[in-house]
């Protein structure tokens, strides 16, 4: 009895480099699309608990949703431009960054939990950029 590897079949698609950063753009995209809406929808009960107030949270809601929109098409790229996964990849620090600032600047008169809601929020735009980050890096190594 004879025993063989498995041979790649060379009918078989090709594996997507992408993979990684494609489900973490999409995942991160649904949940930003989501948390816009509830921003938006909820501005006045979301507003009571956290202090921000509902024009802030609105417009905090129609940003996410624009964001939401653009890492879904680039997610949807048959080939991820490297470019634009540093754009959304650079866009969540920032995000990031903003949501510490709006927790400890005193711009925004939030009570504690939203103080928390705010550094939730950083953390995690923090780990999608640090899963896309690797994401891009898996993709541009496999070039």
């Amino acid at each position: 009895m004879t025993h063989t590897l498995p041979t790649t079949d060379p009918a078989a698609p090709p594996r997507d480099a992408a993979r990684l950063l494609r489900l973490v753009l999409r995942i991160d995209s649904v949940s930003t699309a989501v948390m816009g809406v509830v921003l938006i929808a909820a501005g006045g009960p979301l507003g009571s608990a956290t202090g921000m107030p509902v024009a802030f949270s609105a417009g905090f809601g129609i940003y996410q949703i624009g964001g939401a929109a653009a890492l879904a098409l680039i997610a949807g790229y048959p080939a991820i431009p490297p470019g634009l996964a540093r754009a959304a990849i650079a866009v969540n620090a920032v995000s990031a960054v903003g949501c510490v600032v709006t927790a400890f600047g005193d711009m925004v008169p939030l009570t504690g939990f939203g103080v928390a809601f705010m550094l939730i929020g950083a953390l995690i735009v923090t780990v999608y950029a640090a899963l896309e980050y690797a994401g891009l890096r898996r993709m541009t190594a496999s070039a």
